[in-house]
This record gives structure tokens, sequence and C-alpha cells, in this order.
């Protein structure tokens, strides 16, 4: 994992969760390129991200699905 400043914010697509909602104060987006998923706080779009390889990625979404 690496945190990484948002310069390039704007060339990626942040979808926003269908489980978000305009109300509440905790939601994350994620943008996906070809070697790096970069995490962010909607709240904050400017603001510092964090950037995963893929395998890592999958590892953390296996993780958290099986510990929720």
């Amino acid at each position: 994992m690496t945190i990484e400043p948002s310069a390039n914010s704007a060339e990626l697509r942040w979808p926003k969760s269908s489980y978000s909602s305009n109300e509440g104060p905790d939601c994350v987006e994620v943008a996906t390129t070809s070697g790096t998923v970069h995490v962010r706080d909607s709240k904050d779009p400017e603001g510092p991200q964090l950037a995963f390889s893929p395998a890592a990625w999958s590892r953390f979404l296996a993780y958290a699905a099986q510990h929720v």
C-alpha cells in the first residue's frame, strides 16, 4: 500500500457505492486502473489516497468478506 497525493484524481473514474447516501458521513470511493486500486475519502476528494496493487486489494476484500 502507498499513500499518494490526489494529483491524478481528475483522470480517474470514482463511482459511488450503491450502499452510500448523501446523508452519512462515512463513505470511501474506489477507482481502478490496470495496475492500481485507488481509495479515497468521499468527503475530501482532493485529499490523500491509498493505492493498492490489484493482488493486495483482492486479498483485502477476501479478508473483509470473511470478517463481516
